[in-house]
């Protein structure tokens, strides 16, 4: 791997405006991060790398790199791209059990972190980084949030976010694993005891419904149910997976590791939202892609379908009469996921959307003052880059605040 590295590394140009950086959600300095290592600095890309994005060893793995640093590489006119999310690899993986990351001293504030996901760690992160004594309360038994229970084992190794965990905890970032916000401690409770802010990062964990027959039976289940344990389920040898997304692909490549024989991954559309190379693999991995079905309802033989009928735009005019079952054991459906309402039905004056979004100001600050909102749950389900981005503005604004300051405007 570390040859492989090196000469993906020789290949960089070091533009003077890198479009690599640019198509980064978290600027990523990525020529100085490649010139670093290659003049044997790796501590010291490493360090610059975790400074920048404290789960850059996550996204290294994650990201889609087709569409961000790799895609806007100047090679892409020329040739191939240059493998940037290969090269963090390797330095963040290198750098994250030595890392020592520079805190202030106390400052004695207390703040509050809901939801220890990417959010929420970035948040931690970069308040504990200022000197406040930060606490992170956590419905699960450890942290990652998404990255621990949605995206699977072969795509993100757990023992990363172990790792990450070790070194919240060398920091004295406080961690209470086990606790639901609403129905045992409140928030309320949390400003009685002295925290001056607090952050809601509890992500998107209802899944969405299609709203037809068959959903309660016993071969049914929700894609973010099924990832978080998946070997807590017997699926049989046929699945069919509703929905063609990222969360679909991901469902279906890890059923296929435990020993399912048969999978479909169906939409109604004629095309994915999935990344072009997850797709790819599913189907190296076994999955079969079947595009322009609605289906109608789900039987305990499987679910049934209509075939959806185009205009030339591909927009869906019509169905044919005739349906068809999709034989199968179990059906898992992967269309979308939306947040848990129990901090809003719990919290005075905090406050969501119609789609169970909160509601958040230009500094990201909810509709209650001194309570402060970002990643998916303010903004629907979106990549771990971006969380990581927009949480570092808005851990500035509750560093303002907390010092009794005014907020600034936050950069797009």
């Amino acid at each position: 791997m570390a040859i492989h590295v090196i000469d993906e590394a020789n290949r960089c140009l070091q533009c003077k405006k890198p479009l690599c950086r640019t198509g980064c959600p978290v600027n990523t300095p990525i020529p100085q991060m490649i010139n670093l290592l290659l003049n044997s600095q790796i501590g010291t890309a490493g360090k610059m790398l975790f400074d920048n994005n404290p789960l850059s060893i996550a996204c290294s793995l994650i990201c889609n790199h087709d569409n961000q640093c790799e895609g806007h590489c100047i090679l892409n006119k020329k040739s191939s791209p240059i493998h940037i999310g290969t090269i963090e690899q390797y330095i963040s993986n290198s750098y994250l059990d030595s890392a020592e990351i520079d805190c202030a001293p106390s400052n004695g504030i207390m703040a509050a972190i809901i939801g220890a996901g990417p959010a929420g760690i970035t948040i931690a992160v970069e308040l504990r980084k200022k000197g406040y004594d930060v606490t992170i309360f956590e419905a699960n038994d450890k942290i990652g949030g998404i990255m621990r229970y949605g995206i699977p084992e072969f795509r993100l190794p757990k023992t990363i976010l172990d790792r990450l965990g070790k070194k919240l905890n060398e920091i004295q970032i406080k961690l209470r694993p086990n606790v639901l916000i609403g129905p045992s401690i409140t928030i309320d409770d949390m400003f009685r005891d002295g925290y001056k802010s607090i952050f809601i990062g509890t992500g998107v964990w209802r899944p969405k419904k299609l709203g037809i027959p068959g959903e309660s039976l016993g071969n049914v289940h929700f894609a973010i149910d099924y990832l978080k344990n998946p070997e807590s389920y017997n699926l049989g040898e046929r699945v069919v997976v509703i929905g063609m997304g990222n969360s679909a692909v991901d469902v279906a490549r890890t059923a296929i590791r435990h020993k399912v024989r048969n999978l479909r991954i169906v939409t109604h559309s004629l095309k994915s939202t999935a990344r072009e190379t997850e797709l790819e693999y599913a189907q190296i991995d076994g999955a079969e892609l079947i595009y322009g079905l609605s289906i109608q309802r789900i039987t305990p033989g499987g679910p049934i379908f209509c075939k959806n009928i185009f205009d030339d735009e591909g927009n869906i005019i019509g169905q044919e009469d005739e349906e068809v079952l999709m034989e199968s054991d179990s059906v898992i459906i992967a269309i979308s996921q939306g947040p848990m309402n129990r901090l809003v039905t719990s919290t005075s004056d905090l406050k969501a959307n119609e789609k169970g979004l909160l509601i958040t100001n230009a500094y990201g600050e909810t509709t209650r003052r001194g309570i402060f909102g970002a990643g998916d749950v303010v903004h629907g389900a979106k990549t771990v880059v971006e969380a990581v981005s927009y949480s570092k503005k808005v851990a500035h604004q509750m560093d303002l605040f907390m010092q009794d300051l005014p907020f600034e405007d936050m950069p797009s």
